[in-house]
């Protein structure tokens, strides 16, 4: 299973950026895809995820912000960053399990104040 992110660029603070992410080679839907996010000399973190069935799950630094949704039949999620502050600066990667777990590669997104 590859994952395959695309979107991000570089915002001014309060702006809006989207994110995409898509799921080849598999032949199920996988239980969770979502967005993770590491920022120059920090650990990843969670931001944000939904399951095949709707459930989300996120970050309390993004409740209210991003919106994610997903399209199972295609396998894909989508997740739209708004309000964006500095500090959402970071490289984010893509991610998938169940079975398994997947990572994406990442795509920056980078917000000046």
């Amino acid at each position: 299973v590859q994952l395959q992110a695309s979107g991000g660029g570089s915002v001014q603070a309060g702006g809006s950026l989207g994110l995409s992410c898509t799921a080849s080679g598999s032949f199920f839907s996988l239980n969770t895809m979502g967005w993770y996010r590491q920022a120059p000399g920090k650990e990843r973190e969670f931001v944000i995820s939904i399951t095949s069935s709707g459930q989300i799950a996120q970050s309390d630094s993004v409740k209210g912000r991003f919106i994610i949704s997903r399209d199972g039949a295609r396998n894909t999620v989508n997740l739209q960053m708004n309000s964006l502050m500095p500090e959402d600066t970071s490289l984010y990667v893509c991610n998938g399990w169940g079975p398994g777990e997947y990572w994406g590669q990442g795509t920056q997104v980078t917000v000046s104040s």
